[in-house]
């Protein structure tokens, strides 16, 4: 039996390379720093490939790798490689989404407790051989409210350690049970309340559309005076400027900082320069420790990929019998999709407690697990920005307390074949119906139903979507609101519930929406919401 290529082609940990080559069938060549066209030379001799972030996995290496079954990424981050690349050529991307939590959570938690006593200003000025007591006055953590916004693997643990120091943990996170938050020794409040209670507050958001520009001015305005904000998640989470002019007008009492909107900063920022203002440069992940967990992990995952054909912390692949998968993947895109939609229209406040996965008609014989997990993972993509898929969806979902129902529909009512999706929260229940139609040899999915409202409408792109009163002009006038901006309109597709006078709007349109062209579309007259939804 031929043995089993891996070729390391960044630094990795001898213990790393010591896991890789324990395995009797596995050879193991390690060459760092080759140059794009070195690697695009040797890369056909291997079968897999074990890389950090320095080598970039592109489209072209891919093609040029016909051996390759499986690319290893030490890290959670898989932007070095072109997974979409990946999968059109059936090779498994894997990463270590768990390797370096604590360590960016101990960072966190070290920015916490050097700003609540103003250590870095402190040494800078004994440093400079001055001796200011008085100046460098502190704080206790002991019975302060820690608010912490985002409970994913870091902010997790940034609560257990917060709880050991005795701290009161509130939290924020609309895609977790106040069950689950509560087994963490925190309390599940909406973002208003804790922002206007905690003491401290850290952010452990990931970067997605709804967190973007998060604390901002009207956030810091709800803030108690004083409060001290740590950002070790991502830079663009916090609005900068905003910062600035808090931490002048005495709002605010300090920040710590390791994420930037712009990395490296300018060094005349006026964020890092600021007095108040204590920075690190992205060191969330810089420990020996937690480049050597990733190292082991994905050493590991590549042994158990060899050795017994286990597949780990995969981002591209759903457990799908080979001859049933390319009947089942159109309607495991369309109910991606689907999960899409529906996380980006159910209202954040309250949050998803459940989700509901109908799988009906013949599509049901093919396999209800498969297109659950696929909407599923549609739907927790939309406010994670971790690598989810249809092999970790499900162990996402059950760590953030989110009940998944399946039900299996033989006959369906409009339609032969049709997957349906219903989430279930405090303050809101939303439904959404796709199905496919065959034309020739295509498949075109589609969305028929979006709550009670019945339509036709293509789940692709940049979408507009409104919710309003059935009146003569709305559309007209929204129209005309997007005609003056520039915005031009692939397709427009409305959906009409007489009895109750209402209707959706579905506008395809090919830019990106600036927020001040929704609010002014929300102000038009008979228009209950709008909101831009990207599929």
């Amino acid at each position: 039996m031929d043995t089993f290529k891996v070729l390391v082609a960044d630094d990795l940990s001898t213990r790393g390379v010591e896991i890789l080559r324990s395995s009797k069938k596995i050879d193991v060549d390690v060459k760092v720093g080759l140059k794009p066209a070195e690697l695009l030379q040797i890369i056909r001799n291997y079968d897999a490939l074990v890389v950090r972030s320095a080598t970039k996995v592109t489209a072209e290496v891919l093609e040029a790798g016909t051996r390759l079954k499986i690319v290893g990424r030490a890290g959670i981050g898989v932007d070095n490689i072109d997974v979409k690349a990946a999968s059109r050529r059936g090779v498994i991307v894997e990463n270590t989404p768990s390797g370096n939590a604590v360590t960016t959570a101990e960072h966190a938690l070290s920015l916490l407790l050097s700003l609540a006593r103003k250590i870095p200003q402190a040494t800078a000025s004994m440093k400079a051989g001055k001796w200011e007591k008085k100046k460098f006055q502190g704080v206790e953590l002991l019975d302060k409210e820690m608010g912490v916004i985002g409970l994913g693997n870091i902010g997790r643990i940034v609560a257990d350690r917060a709880c050991g120091l005795k701290m009161k943990v509130i939290a924020y996170d609309p895609f977790i049970s106040k069950e689950a938050a509560a087994s963490l020794g925190a309390e599940l409040v909406t973002l208003d309340e804790l922002l206007s209670r905690a003491d401290f507050i850290s952010v452990h958001t990931p970067l997605t559309p709804d967190t973007r520009g998060l604390i901002n001015e009207a956030a810091f305005a709800k803030m108690k005076p004083g409060v001290l904000v740590i950002n070790a998640a991502r830079g663009e989470i916090v609005d900068e400027a905003a910062l600035v002019k808090a931490l002048e007008s005495g709002k605010l009492g300090g920040a710590a900082l390791d994420v930037f909107a712009k990395e490296p900063p300018d060094p005349s920022s006026p964020t890092v320069l600021h007095e108040k203002v204590i920075c690190t440069p992205h060191l969330g992940a810089s420990t020996d420790e937690a480049q050597e967990k990733v190292a082991i992990e994905v050493a590991e995952q590549i042994v158990a990929f060899v050795d017994r054909g286990e597949v780990k912390n995969a981002v591209n692949i759903a457990p799908v019998r080979p001859e049933v998968l390319p009947r089942l993947q159109p309607w495991m895109d369309l109910a991606a999709k689907l999960g899409s939609l529906i996380g980006q229209v159910h209202p954040r406040e309250g949050g998803i407690e459940e989700l509901e996965v109908e799988v009906i008609g013949e599509v049901a014989d093919y396999g209800v697990s498969p297109v659950g997990r696929a909407a599923l993972a549609g739907l927790l993509r939309t406010f994670l920005d971790v690598p989810v898929n249809e092999v970790n969806a499900p162990i996402i979902a059950g760590e953030r307390g989110l009940r998944v129902v399946e039900v299996k529909r033989h006959q369906g009512v409009n339609f032969s074949a049709a997957v349906g999706l219903r989430t279930r929260g405090a303050s809101a229940t939303r439904y959404v119906q796709g199905t496919i139609f065959r034309v020739g040899d295509q498949h075109e999915p589609r969305i028929v139903q979006i709550d009670d409202f019945v339509l036709d409408a293509a789940p692709e792109g940049r979408i507009l979507f409104i919710q309003n009163a059935d009146r003569p002009g709305v559309i007209g006038h929204v129209g005309t609101v997007l005609g003056q901006k520039g915005i031009n309109v692939a397709r427009l597709h409305v959906g009409l519930d007489k009895t109750k006078g209402t209707s959706v709007q579905l506008w395809n349109v090919d830019a990106e929406l600036p927020s001040a062209l929704l609010e002014e579309i929300r102000r038009q007259p008979n228009i209950v919401s709008a909101q831009q939804v990207t599929l």
